[in-house]
């Protein structure tokens, strides 16, 4: 199989590893972060270089990091955690990680981000309706994080903002089983299958949309209390208690830019086909 070019993915969990493997498939070398020991033998099993970092280490192997961003493409995932910090580490990450991209020879750039940078506008929300959150929350973490690596001239960078991630061992029936006043049951869910996330991610690199930002939300959008009293029951589980008299606070996220440029179809187009 002709080789088609090197391909680093940071981040090789849920999404990361199952992407990796078919790029693998495709004919790209990939090499793959873990933060975990135990998983660098599973990632040489699938044919993916392992390289053990962790960019909240006190001290980061530079060493190893560089000899990881020697590549083309670097695939960024690793989500922030904001509840201990507020996002504080997780940006002196992302800048460790700028100043080492900034001596590799990656040209390209693929953060994976979230809609949850948008603002709940009670409506459909599309790729432009970023400049509310611009104008209203700027110093909003994932934001600041995407902006950093958007803005360089050094290599081309595309935002993909997948909604609600679901599929795998992420089992939506179990997240708000047998809670009780639950907010916000008659908004809109804006969630995307697994399945979807990889073939997406592909497309973007097979194609070649380098420069662009897209939305990635399944097209059915069921109310909030459809889905997780019928998610939690085919789980067995019992499901959550909606409180009715609270006022409705959403975003709908229209993915059809996305479906436009990269000529794509959903393969799980209804949310509520995700678990039956």
């Amino acid at each position: 199989m002709e080789e088609k070019g090197i391909v680093s993915i940071m981040g090789c969990g849920w999404l990361g590893l199952p992407l990796a493997e078919q790029l693998v498939k495709q004919g790209y070398t990939v090499k793959g972060s873990t933060t975990t020991a135990a998983k660098q033998a599973l990632l040489e099993e699938k044919n993916i270089q392992p390289y053990l970092l962790n960019l909240a280490d006190e001290q980061v192997d530079e060493e190893q990091l560089q000899d990881f961003l020697e590549a083309d493409l670097l695939l960024l995932n690793i989500p922030p955690h904001l509840r201990s910090d507020g996002g504080e580490s997780y940006l002196k990450q992302m800048n460790l990680l700028l100043k080492a991209l900034l001596q590799s020879p990656v040209s390209r750039l693929l953060f994976v981000s979230s809609t949850s940078v948008y603002l709940d506008l009670n409506r459909v929300v599309t790729e432009e309706d970023i400049t509310f959150t611009e104008e209203q929350q700027p110093d909003h973490t994932l934001l600041k994080a995407e902006r950093m690596f958007q803005r360089r001239e050094d290599w081309l960078t595309t935002i993909v903002r997948f909604a609600g991630l679901v599929g795998g061992d992420r089992q939506p029936g179990r997240f708000l089983a047998g809670k009780k006043n639950v907010p916000n049951g008659d908004a809109p869910v804006n969630l995307i299958h697994l399945d979807d996330c990889v073939a997406i991610l592909q497309r973007i690199v097979e194609q070649g949309k380098w420069g662009k930002v897209y939305h990635a939300s399944a097209d059915g959008h069921p109310l909030r209390r459809d889905f997780y009293h019928a998610a939690a029951l085919a789980l067995g589980l019992a499901p959550p208690e909606f409180d009715v008299m609270q006022e409705t606070s959403f975003k709908l996220i229209n993915s059809q830019k996305l479906k436009e440029e990269l000529a794509y179809v959903f393969l799980h187009p209804e949310p509520m086909a995700f678990f039956s």
